[in-house]
């Protein structure tokens, strides 16, 4: 991807959640009901968190997975970056952010459907997940993270 000011861009850490058959987590946000659009558990890293604790925070707030259930495999060896579409420049987080930067992992979950827990947070950021094949994932998300998504299914690939 191109070579980008960081600080323009919000530090945020994003978790490929795989089960045991091989497929990923994806989630239909609640602030989204538009469109059929569904993603991976991601979100900001907060201040003077580093991102291996922001994906465990990330997990359980999202999906009610604690670190009993996690084994994580492998990160990215670099961060990936999306651009906000102009409609969404200025809204999101005050404005201050161009888009993200996002440090990726690929998670194996260990526990069982029953341990996933949209209501964990309050607010959920989820109103439904479901398991699904990987190669799917970058048609699943909103247009402006295919890219992405479809970085982390390749860079992922070969360890799922």
């Amino acid at each position: 991807m191109n070579e980008r000011d960081g600080a323009q861009y919000r530090p945020c850490v994003g978790v490929m959640l795989v089960n045991a058959e091989g497929k990923a987590f994806v989630g239909r946000r609640i602030d989204n009901r538009e469109g059929d659009f569904w993603q991976m558990p991601q979100g900001g890293i907060d201040p003077g968190e580093n991102p291996d604790k922001a994906l465990l925070r990330e997990l359980r707030e999202e999906t009610g997975a604690t670190a009993e259930h996690i084994e994580v495999v492998s990160k990215l060896p670099h961060e990936l970056f999306y651009d906000l579409p102009d409609d969404l420049k200025g809204k999101l987080w005050g404005g201050r952010y161009l888009g993200q930067r996002q440090t990726w992992y690929l998670a194996r979950f260990t526990g069982t459907d029953a341990d996933i827990d949209l209501d964990a947070h309050d607010p959920p950021e989820f109103c439904e997940w479901k398991w699904v094949a990987p190669a799917l994932l970058p048609e699943l998300i909103v247009p402006f993270k295919r890219e992405v998504y479809a970085a982390i299914v390749a860079g992922f690939a070969p360890l799922i």
